[in-house]
C-alpha cells in the first residue's frame, strides 16, 4: 500500500511537472509569436459614446482600482486610436477606440521641436504635409498607403503623426477625429483641436459639409462627360459595398465631369452629396469605368502603382463662427501625367487652381 501510494504520489509530480512544461512551452511560443510579429495583443477594446476623461472612463469600463488604471497609463499599455496614452486626463471623444495591451506597447518617436519650430511638420513613414491649421482644425494632405486611424492589422495612421506633433508644442493636445478617406486615396483629412468644436460638428457633419471634391482617374473613355449617379448602399457579407434599388440602404449621390482624357483612361473631377463607404468607387464601377489600380472594385489597369483617387478640397460651416472653411490638397502629379498636353492641339485639362 506504502508503495502504491509512492508510485501515485510521484505519477501525479510527473504530470503536474509535465503541464507545467507544457504550459510554460506555449507562454513562449506566445512570447515569440508576438515578438516576431511586432504587434501588440490586447485583452480588451472599448468604443467611446461621449466625451469624458480617460481615467474616468477606465475606471467603468475596467472595473478596478484608480491605482491599477494609473498602473497601465505609467506601463504604457493603454492605447487611444492607436496611440500609446500615460495621461490620467486625456480628453477621449465620441467615437474613439481605447484598448487595453496585454504587455507595454513602445510609443513612436515624439517630432523634435525644432521640426514645429520651423513650422514643417516631422516625417513619418511617407511624408505628409499640413495643408491647414487654425486654433480649432488641423488638416493634412494624407498619402496613399495610410490609414486615417489605426486598425487591428496596421497601427501606423495619420492619426498618431498629428497628435504627435501637436503635443510638441503641448503635451494635453490632441486631434479629434470628424471624418476619414480610404487607407488607398490620398489628400484632405481634418481633425477638430478641442473637443467642444468636435462635439458640434460630428453631430451634424454632414450638415455642415458645403462640398467634398476629388478628382478620379478612371479606365477608358466615357461617352457621358458629365453626369450625376444615384443609388443605395449596402455591404456584403465579405464588407463590399454594392448598389441597390431598394431604399432601405443609404442614398449616396455623386457628380462628375470629365477634366482630360486619352485612348485609354479619363480624368475627373468628382463631387459628393454624401459620404458613403466607398460610393465613388462603387459608383464607378457600375458605369463601366473603374477607377485605376481598384483591387476592390473590377479594376483592369494600374498605370499610377496605386489607386486613382484624391480628395482634393473640403468646405465646411465652422460651427461657431459661422465662416466658410476651405481646404485643399493638390492633386497628384502622376494623375497629370497620363494626359500630356499634344502640341498643335488644344488640351481639355482643366486643373484646379491649388496645383
Amino acid at each position: 500500500m506504502r508503495k502504491t501510494n509512492e508510485t501515485k504520489k510521484r505519477t501525479g509530480q510527473v504530470r503536474g511537472e509535465r503541464a507545467y512544461s507544457q504550459k510554460r512551452d506555449r507562454q513562449v511560443r506566445g512570447e515569440r509569436e508576438e515578438r516576431i510579429n511586432g504587434a501588440p495583443v490586447y485583452t480588451a477594446t472599448y468604443k467611446v459614446n461621449r466625451s469624458d476623461e480617460l481615467l474616468e472612463f477606465l475606471l467603468r469600463k475596467c472595473n478596478t482600482s484608480r491605482n491599477n488604471v494609473k498602473s497601465l497609463l505609467v506601463r504604457k499599455q493603454v492605447l487611444v486610436n492607436g496611440s500609446v496614452v500615460t495621461q490620467y486626463n486625456f480628453t477621449l471623444a465620441k467615437d474613439d477606440e481605447v484598448k487595453i495591451a496585454k504587455n507595454p506597447v513602445k510609443d513612436a518617436p515624439i517630432a523634435k521641436p525644432k521640426a514645429a519650430a520651423s513650422k514643417r511638420p516631422p516625417r513619418m513613414g511617407a511624408e505628409m504635409k499640413i495643408v491647414y491649421e487654425d486654433e480649432d482644425f488641423i488638416a493634412v494632405d494624407k498619402p496613399v498607403g495610410l490609414l486615417s486611424v489605426e486598425s487591428d492589422k496596421d497601427v501606423e495612421c495619420a492619426y498618431g503623426y498629428v497628435l504627435r506633433y501637436m503635443q510638441v508644442a503641448d503635451k494635453s493636445a490632441r486631434p479629434f477625429i470628424l471624418h476619414r478617406i480610404d487607407k488607398e486615396t490620398s489628400g484632405v483629412l481634418v481633425f477638430a483641436k478641442n473637443v467642444k468644436i468636435h462635439s458640434m460638428l460630428k453631430m451634424h457633419w454632414n450638415e455642415q459639409i458645403c462640398l467634398r471634391e476629388y478628382y478620379a482617374v478612371v479606365e477608358g473613355v466615357l461617352e457621358k462627360k458629365s453626369d450625376t449617379i444615384t443609388s443605395y448602399l449596402k455591404e456584403n457579407v465579405n464588407n463590399l459595398t454594392y448598389s441597390t434599388k431598394d431604399p432601405s440602404g443609404q442614398k449616396a449621390i455623386t457628380h462628375y465631369e470629365v477634366i482630360s482624357e486619352s485612348e485609354q483612361y479619363s480624368l475627373l473631377k468628382v463631387k459628393i452629396d454624401t459620404g458613403r463607404k466607398n460610393q465613388i468607387r462603387v459608383h464607378m464601377k457600375d458605369i463601366g469605368h473603374s477607377i485605376v489600380g481598384d483591387e476592390k472594385y473590377g479594376f483592369t489597369k494600374n498605370p499610377l502603382d496605386r489607386l486613382g483617387l484624391h480628395a482634393s478640397k473640403l468646405e465646411f460651416i465652422h460651427p461657431i463662427s459661422h465662416e466658410m472653411i476651405s481646404i485643399q490638397a493638390t492633386v497628384p502629379a502622376c494623375f497629370r501625367s497620363l494626359f500630356p498636353v499634344k502640341r498643335g492641339r488644344k488640351t481639355t485639362t482643366n486643373h484646379t487652381e491649388e496645383e
